[in-house]
């Protein structure tokens, strides 16, 4: 009907940045690249964990553990106090590569945002290849990985974001979101 042709009218993306807070730090670090690294507070006291990388998270390493938990899951992790002025700084920058693309951005938050395509993508095709050239270009300028989920709404672009964690790109047109989403368990 006239709701599901409404779809094809407009693309939008869900840019994820991947690890944000470890992998800025992996990228301003080249010596804790490809080793696992846990973001915190202070490293000599007790807190939780902010955000653990890809090569920490195999050993069962996640946001909000306790710091002493994560250290008997994890000993060899490097251990990284976080920097909210520089995660912000950078998270400024992506938004300036987004502006480059639509004016339609909307940050979601420090590690996330919207991008309406309007009339530049109609199609789950054209905002898939917008979306490539993004990562490719974040990968390129910054040294980090995102990402992106590509639909024709906010919640199917948010969803389909998180299905090919890490630099993953997903694109689902309503139909492909249910065949997707409705046979999995409530979460």
């Amino acid at each position: 009907g006239a709701g599901l042709r409404a779809f094809g009218r407009r693309m939008i993306l869900l840019v994820d940045m991947d690890s944000f807070f470890a992998s800025v730090e992996q990228a301003h670090h080249p010596h804790l690249r490809g080793r696992p690294v846990i973001v915190c507070g202070d490293p000599s006291r007790r807190g939780v964990v902010t955000a653990a990388s890809y090569e920490a998270r195999p050993s069962g390493v996640r946001a909000g553990m306790p710091l002493q938990e994560a250290r008997r899951l994890c000993p060899e992790a490097e251990y990284v106090e976080g920097n909210p002025d520089k995660y912000v700084a950078q998270s400024l920058q992506l938004l300036d590569l987004y502006l480059e693309y639509t004016p339609d951005v909307e940050p979601f938050s420090v590690d996330e945002a919207f991008m309406g395509l309007g009339t530049k993508a109609r199609t789950l095709e054209c905002a898939a290849g917008i979306a490539r050239d993004i990562q490719h270009r974040i990968h390129e300028r910054f040294g980090l990985g995102a990402s992106i989920g590509v639909g024709p709404n906010k919640l199917i672009a948010k969803m389909a974001s998180g299905v090919n964690k890490p630099r993953g790109l997903t694109a689902f047109d309503a139909a492909g979101f249910c065949d997707h989403f409705w046979p999995q368990d409530i979460q």
